[in-house]
């Protein structure tokens, strides 16, 4: 019996490839099979931004007068309506996990004592336990965090309407997300940023992202000293001694690893479980895969994790590489970019041309952007990224033509879609002529 604790990517990615192969395989999800990236993150994204998406296309046609009003948003029945496909999408999940072979537990709560694995307090048999248990949202140490009106992406389902103002506090990808959204959706955002805002993004796709989250006051290199309010929120105090009214308060402060149900097992400081490149952890037959690792946080990182943990239970011999895993945001546009991890190389940068999606911008002077990073002595593709409707789909491929090696000289021979907002093709084709150019 291999034992798997934690339904979300990684560990039903892993229980499937299990059973698969032959294993007799138990799932233990307490709550419901997909995750928090079904339940609480990425599909709640997805969701919202369409929403947003619409209303901001809308928008742009009134301003032409190709339309004559921009639909108002009925934050109660987005609630009601995301919650309904959830479910069936979880129960899709469901249906093909069992499908694949695996016994699935729901209700019960998994846990380790070293190599001695537990359903609730009844201990169970394991030849192998994959331990994915995934993440919480981090808090910060402010007061005034639980007060009613503050929020995390876990508990946001639960905020009744829309607020008036609401102030987002986090730097990260969650918090730009977020803060589009409920722009969009007509509310006064603010971002409230301990450090700056998206600070790791290149500076041109950085700026690319600003242009989405225009009409949002963006505060960087700014603390919080304090959530205010007698009994729910009020205003958020800084640590510079202003204040800023607020009916909603999301935080978006990031993740930390949910590892307190996993005992005996090497930690870091932040609890995440410590592996190598098997997934295996300090204790024999137990491995773990997913956000209880700790960072990256990402779900095609957490799949190919449980994958990798599943292949060495199998006794195959397997290790995990992160090169070309491609990451995104979803603002207005898709932002999406993958490297190899090479250093230096030539960037190259230009507008992307208009397509699906983006056509009616073009009034605005603006279509997106399209960026890659060339090794100019053999013309390989090291890095890339979009600002595109689309960009997601399209950055998961040339993520793995990346790690396969493609050069720019290979896109001569590549006929693309057209109409397409995809830049990459033409982009690496100049890049392709200007490093013969240079060479002959």
């Amino acid at each position: 019996m291999i034992v798997v604790i934690g339904g979300g990517p990684a560990g039903r990615f892993g229980a499937m490839h299990l059973a698969q192969a032959g294993k007799e395989v138990r799932l233990i999800e307490q709550r419901r099979i997909g995750g928090q990236c079904l339940h609480e993150r990425c599909m709640l994204v997805c969701a919202l931004n369409d929403v947003a998406r619409l209303i901001e296309y809308a928008r742009t046609q009134k301003d032409l007068g190709i339309l004559d009003s921009v639909p108002a948003v009925s934050y109660p029945m987005i609630r009601r309506r995301v919650c309904e496909v959830q479910e069936k999408l979880s129960s899709v999940l469901d249906a093909e996990t069992r499908a694949a072979g695996v016994e699935v537990v729901y209700g019960a709560e998994g846990h380790l004592e070293g190599s001695r694995a537990f359903i609730d307090d009844e201990e169970i048999r394991a030849d192998a336990v994959l331990a994915a248990t995934g993440s919480r949202a981090a808090i910060p140490a402010v007061p005034g965090t639980d007060l009613f009106g503050v929020y995390t992406y876990r508990t946001l389902s639960a905020m009744p309407d829309l607020p008036r103002r609401m102030v987002v506090i986090g730097g990260g990808v969650a918090a730009a997300e977020f803060a589009h959204i409920f722009r969009a959706f007509g509310s006064e955002v603010e971002i409230v940023a301990r450090h700056g805002l998206l600070r790791d993004l290149d500076p041109k796709v950085r700026s690319a992202v600003l242009r989405d989250l225009a009409g949002v006051c963006i505060r960087e290199g700014t603390p919080v000293a304090s959530i205010e309010g007698a009994g729910r929120v009020r205003s958020v105090l800084l640590s510079d001694g202003g204040e800023i009214e607020a009916d909603a308060v999301l935080l978006a402060t990031g993740l930390v690893p949910r590892s307190e149900s996993l005992q005996g097992l090497r930690k870091g400081p932040d609890g995440a479980i410590i592996v190598d490149r098997q997934m295996r952890t300090s204790v024999e037959n137990v491995y773990a895969a997913g956000d209880v690792i700790g960072p990256p946080y990402l779900t095609p990182a957490a799949r190919r994790e449980g994958v990798v943990a599943a292949e060495n239970i199998l006794g195959r011999d397997t290790v995990m590489d992160y090169e070309g895993i491609p990451q995104a945001l979803s603002l207005r546009y898709d932002y999406a970019f993958a490297s190899t991890g090479a250093d230096g190389g030539v960037t190259l940068s230009a507008p992307a041309p208009a397509g699906p999606g983006s056509f009616w911008d073009v009034t605005k002077g603006w279509a997106g952007l399209t960026q890659i990073r060339v090794d100019p002595e053999t013309g390989r593709l090291i890095g890339a990224a979009a600002g595109v409707p689309g960009a997601s789909a399209l950055l998961s491929y040339l993520g793995y033509l990346m790690k396969r090696g493609i050069t720019v000289y290979d896109f001569d021979d590549i006929v693309e879609v057209h109409p397409s907002t995809d830049g990459v093709s033409g982009l690496s084709r100049y890049a392709a002529g200007m490093l013969r150019k240079k060479k002959g």
